[in-house]
């Protein structure tokens, strides 16, 4: 079952209209649901139903092909992501040298299941495969910053730098 949100859709007139112009320049194009999703979102960065029925409508298939294509692929997001977007490592080196008691406390901290966004929309948290560093397992990022060796005692801390 897709994730859902509970945080209001605040989408803007101009990126309705850049969507909407991107989606005229597929218009008719064999395979256009693929890159018209990726360009919503790469707008939006996730795929609110809003959004799914304007790239519905302009590019002329059913909403439930579009939603069915936006679940299959683990690309797209159906929920929208935090200003801050944490990711835990659950590949086999992370996960083995404790990565799940490392996701568990974020969420205890945040408040969120995997998956979620907090409230305010400031943290959201995924679990990811390798990321390639698993010298430093267990790993999480923040947005672009990577934090190796993790036990769930540096949890706290390091969301701290974020509030």
């Amino acid at each position: 079952m897709a994730k859902q949100t509970t945080l209001p859709f605040k989408g803007t007139p101009e990126q309705e209209k850049l969507l909407r112009e991107k989606l005229q320049q597929l218009k008719g194009q064999k395979g256009a649901l693929m890159p018209a999703l990726q360009a919503a979102q790469e707008i939006y960065e996730y795929l609110p139903r809003e959004v799914q029925i304007i790239v519905a409508e302009e590019i002329g298939v059913p909403l439930s092909e579009v939603y069915g294509v936006a679940t299959f692929y683990s690309q797209f997001s159906l929920v929208p992501k935090g200003k801050f977007k944490v990711a835990v490592c659950l590949g086999t080196a992370c996960y083995v040298k404790g990565a799940g008691d490392v996701i568990a406390e974020i969420e205890k901290q945040l408040g969120i299941p995997t998956g979620g966004i907090t409230a305010d929309g400031k943290f959201s948290l995924d679990a990811t495969r390798c990321i390639g560093c698993c010298g430093l397992a267990p790993v999480l990022t923040v947005n672009d910053d990577v934090y190796g060796k993790v036990v769930p005692a540096d949890v706290e801390g390091i969301l701290a730098k974020y509030n």
